[in-house]
């Protein structure tokens, strides 16, 4: 969706919304009303009892403003990204949610092998160590998401689904849970569907608990990492120059790993020599009227990437990551 059509597109969405909050909520709608049905066909839901929920759920239009793609991807720069996440507050912080966890983050790291500043640092770029959780309404979040935003209806209806399981799964109230614009929940800023398959009652309660208990994040996000593939010991990325414009294939061909260093010598990358010779990706990190970042990344730097669709997500993990590490190491 380019820049004219996206905007074109949110002020039919508010002006439909503008006049949208009403007793019944979202209930009495044709399409709501046919999901409702669905959920009682597959999971012998009470079409009455979700007619009830939704009647109280109100549409949430700035969920809307705030998922939008920006109006110039292009502008796009590694460098302002990297700032916003890589600061010092944020390694201050991090340490200390590092000493204050450091029995969960050890357990961890044995349990799944996930080194305990990748997890510390997943934490903190989610959520600034549970600071920053969000205060959406979920229930009516997703079901705005679903209903009312197109381009990823079919997702959003996923994710609505799966969070009434998991509040049936967890005797609990849908419209308690809360979290970002998004619907995503708890320290880790899991989605529905994350929390029924990776959520980890890591500290043995009987409950996963992601918004209150540090040790059920933890745990879920080594799990989560772990069952995507995250390879224990294996490299995440090495920074690499380019110097030749076959490289542009080798980035076109996207984040999954294939090459190894060696391998990417014949398109002009020219890696460190003791860069492991597994497979991996070019990957460029962009910033405008600046020269572009270069790096490999191996599976483990790809794994990062399920978390969250992004190179420069996966690299300011790695790099805070890297931060938090060496600092602690220094300090007695």
């Amino acid at each position: 969706m380019n820049a004219s059509l996206s905007a074109a597109f949110l002020f039919c969405v508010l002006v439909s919304m503008s006049g949208a909050a009403r007793a019944d909520g979202f209930a009495g709608r044709e399409d709501v009303q046919n999901f409702i049905e669905e959920m009682r066909e597959r999971h012998d839901f009470d079409p009455a009892q979700l007619e009830q929920l939704f009647g109280k759920a109100q549409p949430q239009p700035k969920a809307i403003q705030a998922i939008m793609p920006p109006k110039n991807p292009s502008q796009r720069s590694w460098q302002a990204y990297r700032a916003r996440f890589i600061e010092p507050s944020r390694i201050e912080d991090g340490l200390r949610f590092w000493e204050a966890n450091r029995r969960w983050l050890e357990a961890a790291r044995d349990a799944y092998g996930i080194p305990e500043e990748i997890i510390v640092a997943i934490i903190g770029i989610e959520t600034l160590y549970g600071r920053n959780t969000g205060k959406f309404p979920t229930l009516a979040t997703l079901a705005t998401l679903a209903f009312d935003y197109p381009p990823r209806a079919e997702l959003f209806r996923r994710e609505l689904e799966a969070l009434l399981l998991l509040a049936r799964e967890s005797k609990r109230d849908p419209l308690s849970y809360t979290g970002s614009y998004a619907g995503a929940q708890g320290l880790p800023q899991f989605l529905p569907s994350s929390m029924r398959n990776w959520g980890v009652d890591f500290d043995g309660n009987g409950r996963v608990e992601l918004g209150s208990s540090n040790a059920d994040a933890i745990g879920s996000v080594a799990n989560f990492l772990l069952e995507h593939g995250w390879e224990t010991g294996a490299p995440v990325a090495v920074p690499v120059s380019v110097e030749s414009e076959r490289a542009s294939e080798l980035v076109a061909a996207g984040i999954l790993p294939k090459l190894t260093p060696a391998e990417m010598a014949a398109y002009g990358v020219a890696a460190p020599a003791d860069a492991p010779q597994l497979p991996c990706a070019l990957i460029d990190l962009t910033t405008p009227n600046e020269a572009t970042e270069y790096w490999l990344g191996y599976r483990n730097f790809y794994v990062i990437t399920r978390y969250n669709r992004s190179s420069f997500y996966a690299m300011a993990v790695f790099t805070l990551a890297q931060e938090l590490r060496l600092e602690r190491e220094a300090r007695p």
